[in-house]
């Protein structure tokens, strides 16, 4: 596997002009655990940001099915920014994609894979203004019905086995959990797991569209003009709901309103069907197991380690079953009920 070491600034400054920018020799990372990403300086004042993905995480057909997916968005007007069409000067790239928007660049041997998109900044929304919860609900309406029109074939699904059991099985054959916290762990992630599959299958078939997948508000810019989203790392196959959820907090009662409020402009561009309220825990629930199964596989990256220190230990894996079997409880209540 390359390893990001390579990644040096000289090496990200010559991957971008190999792919047809010109660097004015100045650079900045930015805060990614998954990826490495920059923002380039190019000499005529405009700045672009250079993404760098993480060796083996994805192929390139699941890549290229999120460039495509950002590139409808956008020829649709959703304000998502989308990965900009790369030259190869002097063959020096591997170009992939229609337009070629995946480039992969040699150095010092290895290969890297990346992409490079416009800049866009922005400030978290303001989720206790019901008409910022509208106007999400708007955004996301309209981001779903372009995911409606066509499936993804090479993206994950999001479902009991891939983020549930397949999670919970790396974390076992990994020896992550201590001994003195691995029964109760696996008997409590067991049970939730079984909770999980009872409430989909009591729920039955629902509508599955390309989603963003990781629509927490630390993945939402606003900006005067409204919302944007800048990337769509997490892109997969799921239910609706999984969009919406994560934009709620508080107690039920809050949660309902703020969902009611998102739903009021949510329906002006796709309908939305109330069986999928009883998939909010579970779906929670799965992104639990998935999180820790995450930070599992890339304890060998020394970023991680170093940010979630707290990750292997005793009270880390307390904590994790205290959580399952708090989301246990959770989804043997009724789901929320809009008003």
């Amino acid at each position: 596997m390359p390893h990001y070491a390579a990644l040096r600034p000289e090496s990200v400054l010559d991957a971008a002009a190999a792919a047809g920018f010109d660097p004015d020799g100045r650079l900045l990372q930015l805060n990614s655990y998954e990826n490495r990403v920059f923002q380039v300086f190019l000499e005529d004042g405009v700045v672009v940001v250079a993404k760098f993905y993480r060796p083996e995480r994805w192929s390139d057909a699941q890549i290229l099915e999120e460039h495509a997916f950002a590139l409808a968005l956008a020829a649709a007007d959703v304000p998502v920014v989308a990965p900009l069409a790369l030259q190869s000067r002097d063959g020096l790239l591997a170009l992939s994609g229609e337009p070629p928007t995946l480039g992969e660049i040699r150095l010092d041997g290895e290969p890297f894979r990346f992409s490079i998109s416009p800049r866009r900044a922005g400030r978290a929304p303001d989720l206790e203004d019901p008409m910022v919860l509208q106007w999400l609900g708007r955004f996301l309406g309209r981001l779903h019905a372009v995911g409606a029109e066509a499936p993804f074939r090479h993206r994950r699904t999001l479902d009991v086995a891939t983020f549930g059991e397949a999670a919970r099985d790396r974390l076992l054959e990994g020896d992550f959990i201590p001994p003195d916290q691995l029964p109760a762990w696996r008997s409590s992630c067991d049970a939730a797991l079984n909770a999980v599959r009872e409430v989909f299958e009591r729920v039955g078939t629902v509508r599955r569209l390309r989603l963003h997948g990781d629509c927490h508000p630390g993945n939402i810019l606003w900006r005067d003009e409204g919302p944007h989203v800048v990337d769509l790392d997490d892109a997969c196959t799921g239910p609706a709901v999984q969009d919406l959820w994560m934009l709620l907090s508080g107690q039920p009662t809050a949660m309902a309103a703020q969902l009611g409020q998102i739903l009021q402009g949510y329906r002006l561009f796709m309908p939305f069907d109330t069986r999928e309220l009883a998939l909010i825990e579970p779906l929670r629930t799965l992104r639990m197991i998935h999180h820790s199964a995450w930070l599992a596989e890339r304890w060998s990256d020394p970023a991680f380690p170093a940010a979630f220190p707290f990750f292997g230990t005793s009270a880390y894996w307390s904590e994790q079953t205290t959580q399952l079997r708090e989301q246990l409880e959770a989804m043997g209540e009724p789901p929320l009920e809009l008003y």
